[in-house]
């Protein structure tokens, strides 16, 4: 009887383990792709900056404290400057304005600096205009720089304040690009209009601009193809994009440049002719907390003088952060703003 009762136990338990085992997966709780991590202590711009804050904010920390306000102080902080790529002319007029104000020492040289820092952001707007109804936005840039995935980000953002946004996919000639604005789209809860592939990507934005409408959407975000700023053809039919929305919306409330922060001096060069050919309203800066070299905000905003809207700072659906200038320069002086 002792031997029944065992076996019976055994059989029992075995058909509980195989029922384990066999149960369908959709009884299973999967974490939503869109499931915001874990509440932790809030970051701030500079923060999230540490590559820089340590190559550039830590050796700039280190000559002053040397304590001594000499030549070789004013030479090394300028190459220290440069060497963060804040570009040669702007570190060497910042250095020399510090200079001519006369610190008395290193505490007022660092206040100077800073100072001085700040002022460069002075006076811009880095709001984004979404005064249109819809509000129209067409995103560019060359392949690569994260341009999608910052799409997908301030989509998110957007909803997240109440928006009902609308993502069109104007890239029609990348393969996968559609499905991968598709599937953002959906993550964010977002209205998504595409396109048959190699199809007019110009008739794809009036596409979902006129979705836009149907909808009551408060926002439209067009995708436009990844393209080398020196293809003619290609910049051609951006210009066509914008000329097209701007028929049908009257105006176009931002036209944001993508650029990738860790490319440095070479993001300036790629934003010359997008600027000429499609009057560009503020840049995206992806990547900055992968690079030590920071300081290309700087020079993005003096040689091109257009306002640094929004930076990537990780790969999460938060990590798209406004520019905020005073926290960004306490990183680069070495504090973590």
């Amino acid at each position: 009887m002792v031997i029944l009762v065992v076996v019976g136990i055994l059989l029992a338990g075995t058909a509980g383990l195989l029922y384990i085992q066999r149960r369908p997966t959709d009884d299973l709780t999967l974490p939503s792709p869109t499931a915001a991590p874990p509440a932790g202590p809030p970051r701030t711009l500079g923060q999230r900056l540490s590559k820089t804050r340590h190559a550039v904010g830590d050796r700039i920390t280190g000559l002053l404290k040397r304590g001594r306000l000499d030549d070789e102080f004013w030479n090394d902080l300028e190459e220290t400057l440069i060497a963060g790529d804040v570009g040669v002319a702007t570190a060497s007029a910042v250095v020399g304005r510090v200079r001519d104000s006369g610190p008395s020492d290193t505490d007022a040289a660092h206040a100077a600096l800073q100072s001085e820092l700040e002022a460069l952001f002075a006076g811009r707007d880095r709001s984004i205009r979404s005064g249109g109804d819809p509000a129209v936005m067409v995103v560019v840039g060359v392949n690569g720089t994260g341009k999608t995935t910052s799409i997908a980000k301030l989509g998110h953002r957007l909803i997240q304040d109440g928006s009902r946004v609308v993502l069109g996919a104007a890239d029609t000639f990348r393969a996968g690009a559609a499905e991968q604005l598709e599937t953002w789209a959906g993550r964010i809860g977002a209205e998504f209009v595409g396109g048959e592939a190699n199809s007019d990507p110009a008739a794809v934005a009036y596409r979902a601009l006129q979705r836009g409408n149907e909808i009551g959407a408060d926002v439209v975000i067009i995708d436009t193809a990844g393209r080398l700023h020196s293809n003619k053809n290609l910049m051609e039919e951006l210009a066509k994009i914008v000329r097209v929305l701007t028929r049908e919306a009257g105006e176009i409330d931002e036209t944001l440049l993508v650029l990738d922060a860790t490319t440095g001096q070479n993001a300036i060069a790629q934003a010359g002719t997008f600027t000429d050919v499609v009057g560009v309203s503020g840049i995206v800066l992806t990547k900055l907390d992968g690079t030590a070299r920071g300081g290309v905000v700087v020079a993005v905003e003096q040689e091109l003088d257009i306002p640094v809207k929004l930076v990537g700072v990780g790969e999460g659906m938060e990590d798209l952060l406004t520019f905020e200038p005073a926290s960004f320069v306490a990183a680069l002086l070495g504090d973590e703003g």
